[in-house]
C-alpha cells in the first residue's frame, strides 16, 4: 500500500508540473507567416475549412475578410484595442472600444450578429465564429450599402465606421482611414492571388493528401 501511495504522490506531481505546460501548448497562436494565405491556412488546416463555409454561407470571397482580419488584428484571437488614458495621458483608463478577438468585433454588434444567426454561442475568440462575423457583416454592407462583396477598400470603410457612418461618408474626415483601406485592398488582391496557387490542393480530403 505504502508504494503504491508513493507511486500515486509522483503521478500527481508530474501532472502538476506538467499541466501549464500542456495548457500552453494548446493555446492559440497566429499563423507564423500572416502574409502568405496559403501558408496560413496549411499551419491552420481548420481555418480554411472554417473561411470557406463562410464563404458558401454569405457569398463572400475568402481573401476580403482574411484581409481585414489580417488588418484588425494580426491573427491574434485575443487582440484588444489601444487603452485610454486621462489625466493628461498618464493614467490608464480602460479601452478605447469594446473591440476584440480575430475580427476585432464590438460587443453591440457582435450582440446584433448572434441576434441575426442564432448562433447565441459565438465567441469572438473563435476563429470560426469570428470568420462567420466578417462574412454576415460584407453580406449586410452590399445589402444595406451597395457595396460590391469584392470591393475591400469600401468594405474595409464599412467595416470601421459602421453602416450609418459609410453612408454619412464620415471617411472623408480621415485620409489615414483611406490609406489603411487601401493597404487591406492590396492584401486582399495578393491574398486572391496565393490563393489560386493552393486551393486546389487545400479542398482535397485529409486522406486524399496522403497520397498527394
Amino acid at each position: 500500500m505504502n508504494r503504491k501511495f508513493k507511486k500515486l504522490v509522483v503521478f500527481l506531481s508530474t501532472l502538476i508540473v506538467l499541466f501549464p505546460l500542456l495548457i500552453a501548448g494548446c493555446a492559440t497562436t497566429p499563423p507564423k507567416d500572416i502574409s502568405n494565405l496559403c501558408e496560413i491556412f496549411y499551419e491552420k488546416d481548420d481555418w480554411y475549412d472554417a473561411a470557406a463555409d463562410a464563404r458558401d454561407k454569405w457569398g463572400v470571397p475568402i481573401h476580403v475578410p482574411m484581409a481585414m482580419m489580417y488588418q484588425e488584428s494580426s491573427f491574434r484571437h485575443d487582440a484588444l484595442p489601444p487603452r485610454d488614458y486621462v489625466f493628461f495621458g498618464l493614467i490608464p483608463w480602460g479601452r478605447v472600444s469594446s473591440a476584440y478577438g480575430y475580427s476585432q468585433a464590438k460587443t453591440p454588434t457582435w450582440s446584433d450578429y448572434m441576434r441575426e444567426t442564432n448562433n447565441s454561442g459565438a465567441d469572438r475568440d473563435d476563429f470560426e465564429d469570428a470568420i462567420d462575423f466578417m462574412g454576415w457583416f460584407i453580406y449586410k454592407s452590399q445589402k444595406v450599402n451597395g457595396i460590391s462583396k469584392w470591393d475591400a477598400y469600401a468594405q474595409y470603410l464599412n467595416y470601421h465606421e459602421g453602416w450609418g457612418g459609410y453612408k454619412r461618408r464620415s471617411y472623408d474626415r480621415k485620409p489615414w482611414l483611406k490609406k489603411v483601406a487601401s493597404k487591406v485592398k492590396a492584401r486582399s488582391l495578393r491574398y486572391a492571388t496565393q490563393l489560386k496557387t493552393c486551393e486546389e490542393d487545400l479542398q482535397k480530403g485529409w486522406f486524399m493528401k496522403l497520397f498527394s
